[in-house]
């Protein structure tokens, strides 16, 4: 799917991929959700990011999408003033943020799948909520947000939304092909 350019692309890419997430998710058994994933060691070593590894079943990864609008939100929301805060939260970086993500994972090993769909169904509507709130151009136009640094707003928007979403259904896809599995 293209990359959206545009609030009404963003609104909607968005919208639909988090729909096909949830029409997936929802083609499964209560057991089929709750399992984990079975990738076999050979497909793994194939594979490149460590997610592959760290998120052991559907869960873990919704979690991860609910992580990453909080970190959107929070960063907006600690941003309204004119200090500029970094969209990562101290001591993480674009060099050390899988170490942020490891630590979501382990933050919500007690969370249920239930709670985790709601909370990712939650945070969901939060940040389209965000996302209407802006214009185009806030969105797309560079150096709109100083936070921003040479990206725009949109594109984190999309990064945490659709961009993501289908990174979830891909993986989804991925577990139950029977030729990557154990």
């Amino acid at each position: 799917m293209a990359r959206p350019k545009t609030k009404t692309e963003l609104l909607l890419t968005s919208q639909d991929t988090f729909d096909k997430l949830l029409l997936l998710l929802s083609s499964f058994t209560n057991e089929e959700l709750i399992a984990p994933f079975t990738f076999s060691d050979e497909f793994l070593e194939k594979q490149k990011g460590e997610h592959w590894l760290r998120d052991q079943n559907k869960r873990d990864m919704l979690i991860h999408l609910y992580e990453w609008h909080q970190l959107l939100l929070t960063c907006v929301k600690n941003n309204s003033s004119n200090t500029v805060v970094p969209f990562l939260p101290s001591p993480y970086n674009w060099k050390n943020y899988g170490e942020m993500n490891q630590m979501f994972f382990e933050k919500h090993q007690n969370t249920s799948y239930d709670e985790a769909l709601r909370l990712l169904k939650s945070s969901h509507e939060s940040v389209m909520e965000l996302i209407e709130a802006h214009s185009n151009e806030e969105l797309f136009e560079k150096n709109i947000f100083p936070w921003t640094n040479t990206t725009t707003f949109g594109s984190y928007c999309v990064s945490a939304t659709s961009s993501h979403y289908e990174w979830a259904i891909k993986k989804i896809k991925q577990s139950i092909k029977p030729q990557n599995n154990k």
